[in-house]
């Protein structure tokens, strides 16, 4: 259970990070805008709720999609400009998470 939520606190914490850097990018803000707090409440509750958690490495992996298209999209675009972006910010977070899709990509084949 322990690990459980350490893995939810993880993936809240690595969503929020590229929602940060996204809105400080795109908006402008230290702070989170309006949309992107919305975003991101919406992910922790997503995160909070998953069922997969337990076997599950990234969202993208997952057979089942719980957010809605809107948000599905939404987020893709924060992950697609905030990933590179991880590495000048975050760079222990970003090595981390690259490791991890290697290792699901490798258990996928």
């Amino acid at each position: 259970m322990k690990d459980l939520n350490r893995k939810r606190e993880n993936e809240i914490n690595v969503v929020g990070q590229m929602i940060h850097i996204y809105c400080k990018g795109k908006h402008g803000r230290k702070e989170l805008c309006p949309e992107c707090q919305e975003l991101y409440d919406y992910a922790v509750q997503r995160v909070n709720h998953c069922p997969f958690m337990e076997t599950k490495t990234f969202c993208s992996n997952c057979k089942v999609h719980c957010y809605k298209p809107v948000y599905r999209e939404k987020i893709k675009e924060v992950m697609r400009y905030a990933g590179p972006r991880m590495l000048f910010v975050h760079p222990v977070m970003a090595i981390k998470h690259v490791i991890e899709m290697q290792k699901e990509k490798r258990k996928q084949k």
